[in-house]
């Protein structure tokens, strides 16, 4: 791997587009290269905050950064960086990233997990089956782990699972051996022209792939591209009519070769779509052979993410759930249906002009007693709901307070939103959450 980079880069301009955590780890990776001929680097970003590793590289700082792009072979782009249409067409096919090198140069076999959402859950529950099943597993991509600061430690025969975000995938100009597409719903418009862009990104993860592959795409994201391209195909729903799929009615989770009741699964995931994710696991699992009951049985030692429904707090029969991570409409309607007596939920965040139809819809049937509303886009709910006691609190300070006042049996903070503006990520959202409810009860 180390040699085909250093062939890759070898002689060339090359700027790194923004300098956060994969861009710092790019100038790490490109210095520990050994080129024939060293790349002249560049660096172009919004603002940097530590210029002591950046002697004698040129930088390009502040609003305009992005004007900066021509004149350079390679653009290494970050998945924090909004391209849209703020730059030429010719200078976007230059653009790569780690996840898109991985794929194009990475001899290891590949199974890559995207979608709006779940896709955190999922490639951990494939890499939790492969370790249980004896497999060497390596868990890359946009849980944390730039891939290839992993790729280039590897001995060659582990099994790689990356979670690729639509920015990783944006760019991608090569495919996984297995795709695993969940599902996609409106998110992230901010840093797209439109939706279709943002769908886009996301076919990117089986558009590249052979009649060698396997894809794994939800049955509401097939489209008349799917069928023009060469690779063994499976669909998964939250429904019947799928080869893998969870009957929501009948609680029933099927495999093509496998079916079972969802009461006999022992695990601490909660909801109908982590069920959904876990059959959606165990067949990419399937796929490299791992056995079905081995997998299974793991499920009892894999522990649920942090701000993924995350019960914190049990006290005096109220319950109190972290699910920060929730940035549309349709993972907050998930929380909700996840959880018996729900009776407060907090929702609102950074306006991205996403449409919250589907979610007004759903908190007007009066499912949800409480409804306490953060701002931005928490305004632009509320005035939609008509069943509910509504609250509308300027923080999460004052949010908490009206939680643990009026919950009776079940909070959730599901917000529905991104939480840019307020906030670092969605991780220090869920944890001063956690804090203020800790510290007031």
């Amino acid at each position: 791997m180390k040699n085909k980079l250093e062939k890759f880069f070898s002689g060339k301009k090359v700027l790194i587009l923004g300098f956060g955590r994969e861009g710092r780890a790019w100038l790490n990776i490109l210095n520990s290269l050994n080129c024939d001929q060293a790349p002249d680097i560049a660096i172009a970003s919004m603002a940097i905050d530590d210029y002591s590793m950046l002697k004698d590289i040129k930088t390009y700082v502040g609003s305009d950064y992005l004007n900066h792009c021509d004149g350079y072979d390679i653009i290494l782009q970050s998945p924090g960086v909004i391209i849209k249409d703020f730059i030429s067409d010719e200078n976007k096919a230059k653009i790569t990233s780690q996840t898109d090198l991985l794929l194009r140069l990475c001899n290891n076999f590949i199974i890559g997990v995207t979608g709006t959402k779940g896709k955190s859950t999922t490639s951990s529950l494939i890499h939790h089956f492969l370790k249980a099943n004896g497999k060497k597993s390596v868990l890359v991509g946009n849980i944390g782990i730039p891939p290839l600061e992993a790729a280039l430690s590897l001995s060659g025969d582990e099994i790689i699972v990356c979670e690729m975000s639509c920015h990783q995938l944006e760019f991608a100009k090569a495919s996984p051996n297995i795709a695993v597409l969940l599902n996609v719903f409106e998110e992230h418009l901010d840093h797209y022209i439109d939706f279709n862009a943002y769908k886009a990104a996301k076919e990117n993860i089986y558009k590249h792939q052979t009649e060698n592959d396997i894809l794994i795409i939800n049955k509401d994201c097939v489209n008349k591209t799917l069928h023009l391209l060469p690779q063994e195909k499976y669909i998964c729903a939250i429904n019947k009519g799928a080869d893998i799929f969870v009957d929501e009615e009948k609680k029933i989770l099927s495999l093509p070769c496998f079916s079972t009741s969802i009461k006999d699964i022992d695990t601490s995931l909660v909801g109908i779509h982590n069920y959904y994710n876990i059959a959606i696991s165990l067949f990419a699992a399937l796929k490299v052979n791992c056995d079905i009951k081995v997998s299974l049985d793991s499920l009892k030692s894999f522990n649920p993410l942090e701000h993924r429904l995350e019960v914190f707090l049990k006290k005096d029969n109220v319950i109190f759930v972290n699910d920060s991570i929730s940035t549309t409409p349709y993972a907050t309607i998930m929380a909700v249906k996840s959880f018996e007596n729900v009776d407060t939920l907090i929702i609102g965040g950074t306006e991205r002009n996403i449409s919250y139809k589907v979610l007004v819809d759903f908190l007007n049937k009066g499912i949800v007693k409480n409804l306490i509303f953060l701002p931005d886009t928490g305004m632009r709910i509320a005035k939609e709901i008509k069943e509910a006691n509504k609250f509308v609190a300027e923080d999460m300070h004052q949010a908490v307070d009206i939680a643990i006042s009026v919950t009776k049996h079940c909070c959730i903070l599901s917000p529905a939103a991104a939480s840019y503006g307020f906030y670092k990520n969605f991780e220090e959202r869920g944890n001063h959450f956690k804090r203020l409810v800790l510290e007031k009860t």
